[in-house]
């Protein structure tokens, strides 16, 4: 059994693996740069050391951060998401180095990391992919040949990318050579690679994934899936366990298709395999090849540990599961809650946090690394908390959502949980009639009031209470 791990990440991921290991009895090493000195994550592991003063050097230096766990005496390395996490080369010096890289092997993520690679491995194991150019693209004549082929609109994306970057939609040939270049240009600045490919954009479809498990013992199961379909440019917002416009049939369907795509390519570990749904038709998207953001919807409606079951099969052990023991009951909502100004085009709203209350009460999760008086800083992902909410029913979770949104008090910075409320209020989300274009279909939904919120009214009377008095 793995007995310490150095956590590779910051922020709220890591004091989920902080907590993950202090339950299992495991050591737990964090590290950090400058800007982070008082993070929580620091404050709760047994052991934390400094990368040095530059924000994010320290968290890409993946031969410093195996050095180090040498060094310290570790004999695992948990990634997280984002940073380092799908980089092959990391798990790569982790096996080179003997340290126990918990996640899947460094060829299977260099395979699923590429997309071209991505989707021929797919098209062989029989799983359904968009139609779409058969590897990368060489110039601009091709992908305009390949356009009219398949007819458009149709998306470029780069082959290395991930997290909503480096993908445009062209609806015409004008379009594709406008932004055929824009794509190659951030593709190079966001991955280091200038190699993109051409897919068929499915049009509004809803955006469902399944989360999987394997072991290094042949095992493989699925947990169900997630809908992520409320999304803006790409990048999630509010995630769904499990979607509720899927039939049982297309349930089975899909679950079977994820467990198949990771048995393909010798999938073990924690992973998550992307579809686009339209209508009937279900095509493979991607394939993320570490734990998700997300994990956690799927752990309130199964029961199951997913950072738990990271380290169990990291250590060489079964699953804890067979996938006639896994079943699900009720919905979760998780709420990305964002330092951003909805009003003002989602603009961060880095800062100080001059109050934090955090919500609670039945079927109330959050998982975070904020306080009080806690510093945001202005160099990370803009997410400070994740709001996750559980009931039996899809009226239900809608109605706790709504009253754990209220219940939560965030001062010092503006979040996007006041526009949650507006869309959990909007009939079609209620009727869970949703595809990935709703946020953009319901831009009216941004036109609140900046006095809405509970927090907001009682600020202001408690502002005005004091003036009267004389404070």
């Amino acid at each position: 059994m793995i007995k310490k791990v150095l956590i590779a990440n910051r922020g709220e991921i890591a004091v989920r693996i902080v907590r993950a290991c202090a339950e299992m009895g495991i050591r737990s090493v964090a590290i950090y740069t400058e800007p982070d000195r008082y993070a929580l994550h620091v404050k709760r592991a047994d052991e934390a050391y400094s990368l040095g003063e530059d924000a994010l050097a320290g968290y890409l230096d993946p031969l410093r951060i195996v050095n180090l766990a040498q060094e310290t005496g570790c004999d695992a390395i948990h990634p997280g998401y984002g940073f380092l996490s799908e980089n092959a080369e990391f798990a790569r010096l982790c096996e080179k180095h003997g340290v126990t890289f918990i996640g899947p092997e460094s060829d299977v993520i260099n395979k699923m990391g590429d997309k071209t690679q991505a989707r021929d491995s797919m098209r062989a194991a029989g799983v359904p992919i968009t139609p779409g150019s058969e590897g990368n693209l060489a110039d601009i004549d091709e992908a305009l040949t390949l356009a009219e082929e398949i007819g458009y609109p149709i998306m470029i994306k780069a082959t290395s990318g991930g997290g909503g970057r480096g993908i445009r939609r062209c609806d015409s040939a004008q379009e594709l050579k406008q932004q055929y270049p824009r794509v190659i240009s951030e593709a190079t600045k966001a991955f280091g690679s200038a190699e993109v490919f051409m897919e068929k954009c499915i049009v509004d479809p809803c955006h469902i994934e399944v989360q999987i498990l394997a072991d290094s013992h042949g095992n493989t199961v699925h947990l169900y899936e997630r809908d992520c379909s409320i999304q803006r440019r790409n990048q999630k917002l509010i995630e769904i366990a499990p979607s509720p416009q899927l039939t049982p049939e297309q349930r089975q369907y899909i679950g079977g298709l994820a467990v198949k795509a990771a048995e393909a390519v010798g999938y073990e570990n924690a992973g998550t395999v992307e579809f686009l749904l339209s209508g009937n038709e279900v095509y493979f998207m991607e394939m993320n090849t570490r734990v998700q953001v997300e994990h956690t919807i799927t752990e309130q409606i199964t029961g199951v540990d997913i950072v738990r079951e990271q380290l169990r099969i990291a250590s060489g052990l079964k699953l804890s599961y067979r996938q006639d023991d896994i079943s699900y009951r009720g919905y979760a909502l998780q709420f990305r809650i964002n330092a951003e100004d909805p009003k003002n085009d989602f603009l961060p709203s880095f800062g100080r946090i001059s109050h934090y209350y955090a919500p609670g009460g039945p079927g109330v999760r959050v998982d975070t690394a904020i306080y009080t008086g806690y510093e945001i800083p202005p160099y990370y992902d803009s997410m400070c908390l994740k709001l996750v909410v559980w009931a039996l029913t899809w009226e239900e979770v809608i109605a706790r959502g709504q009253r754990a949104l209220n219940d939560m008090r965030l001062h010092g910075i503006k979040t996007t949980a006041t526009y949650y409320q507006q869309i959990l209020q909007h009939p079609d989300f209620q009727k869970a009639d949703f595809n990935t274009s709703f946020v953009p279909n319901h831009p009216e939904l941004l036109n609140y009031s900046e006095k809405s919120h509970p927090s907001e009214v009682a600020l202001a009377v408690a502002a005005a209470i004091a003036a009267h008095a004389g404070w």
